[in-house]
């Protein structure tokens, strides 16, 4: 990993405004709020706090995490779970198939030293692969049923299937059942309350049916897992998750930020990870170039929202790798050269995986430097 070149402003005050740029800037105090509402809540549902690690990538974080009160991590790689279990994190759940000899070996090994390693399947064939690699060892893979919840990425299609999926973990050495894995990712973006709230309950009640059916042949799924940013308060209001999946809340974007809310102050999480860029070029009356593009940003969703650093309403356009345009609405404003504009990402977990460091400040002092471990850790 490399050395940010902004490591030697670290605790002098005002530094945030000396930072060379693009970089990835995170508000510790909004971060350390965001954590603590959800980790309340968690705690006051009875619900077991399970964050998702594909958003931040960081060891960092995931401690963090877990200090608060989540009883572990989840992973959508391998890669990402080598990462965590190497740094000592115990209880990881993939939330991905593992498919192919070679990653069975690399799995198994993080097997013999995470506790509580969790895998999904959703194929007989994929069980009896995962089997065979563990029948000689030591310790027998925990595994998850997936159940496709209607976003068809992937998950058993049906009750009966997901029935006998189950039985076959149950009757198999090398494996053993623990439950079940459901992630409606198609929901957590329904901008209308209600809308999104009535989604998700038809979501549960199509959970609900899969695991009573499991019950009645014998197969109590000891862990329902799911859930996400958008859909936790409703999710934990029913009788079917006992874990939360959550990620993006320990951010926020400009995706999640055009989410409607309930008027709860302990439902809602602050915009905490920036973008910090800097204008390179004004010559042009309402119109300057920014020192980030297509590698600073995720380019798809919502274009990055305008913080600070420029007038209202300015508007961001992409113009290259490295270049982005701010559009003022004042067409007669001219912005100055070295001024720094701070952006709300489009989209927290792609643009996270573009940066090698979050830029961790109080105020506008850079106060420490954490690295994006898991970077690029897509396999």
């Amino acid at each position: 990993m490399s050395v940010s070149p902004n490591l030697d402003l670290i605790g002098i005050p005002h530094s945030r405004e000396l930072l060379d740029t693009p970089v990835l800037l995170l508000d510790l105090d909004i971060f350390e709020t965001n954590l603590g509402k959800l980790a309340r809540f968690a705690e006051g549902k009875r619900q077991v706090l399970r964050p998702h690690t594909k958003t931040h990538k960081s060891v960092e974080i995931a401690q963090r995490q877990i200090a608060a009160g989540a009883a572990g991590v989840c992973c959508t790689t391998l890669g990402e779970a080598e990462v965590m279990a190497n740094a000592g994190i115990d209880s990881i759940l993939i939330t991905s198939p593992v498919v192919g000899a070679r990653k069975m070996e690399r799995l198994l090994a993080v097997n013999q030293y995470a506790a509580d390693l969790l895998v999904v399947a959703d194929q007989a064939g994929n069980v009896i692969e995962l089997a065979a690699a563990a029948a000689d060892r030591e310790s027998a893979l925990k595994l998850l049923v997936a159940v496709d919840m209607g976003i068809h990425r992937m998950g058993v299609a049906s009750v009966d299937a997901a029935v006998e999926l189950a039985g076959l973990v149950a009757k198999t050495e090398g494996v053993e059942y623990h439950g079940v894995h459901a992630y409606a990712g198609q929901l957590q973006h329904i901008i209308d309350y209600d809308e999104r709230r009535q989604a998700a309950a038809r979501t549960n009640d199509q959970l609900r049916e899969v695991c009573g059916a499991l019950h009645s042949a014998g197969l109590e799924p000891q862990i329902v897992t799911g859930s996400g940013t958008g859909t936790f308060e409703f999710d934990a209001a029913q009788d079917v998750f006992n874990e939360l999946q959550c990620g993006s809340y320990l951010f926020m974007d400009s995706d999640y930020n055009a989410v409607h809310y309930v008027d709860d102050d302990n439902l809602r999480f602050e915009t905490s990870l920036f973008v910090l860029a800097t204008v390179v070029s004004a010559n042009h009356a309402g119109l300057a170039t920014i020192d980030a593009g297509y590698k600073s940003f995720f380019p798809r969703g919502p274009l990055p929202a305008i913080a600070a650093g420029a007038p209202p309403e300015t508007e961001y356009e992409f113009r290259g790798d490295e270049h982005g345009h701010l559009h003022f609405a004042d067409k007669t404003h001219r912005a100055e050269v070295g001024q720094k504009v701070l952006c709300v990402t489009s989209h927290c977990d792609p643009t996270v995986n573009l940066f090698d460091h979050y830029h961790c400040v109080r105020g506008d002092t850079l106060v420490d430097i954490w690295p994006v471990d898991a970077r690029g850790r897509s396999a």
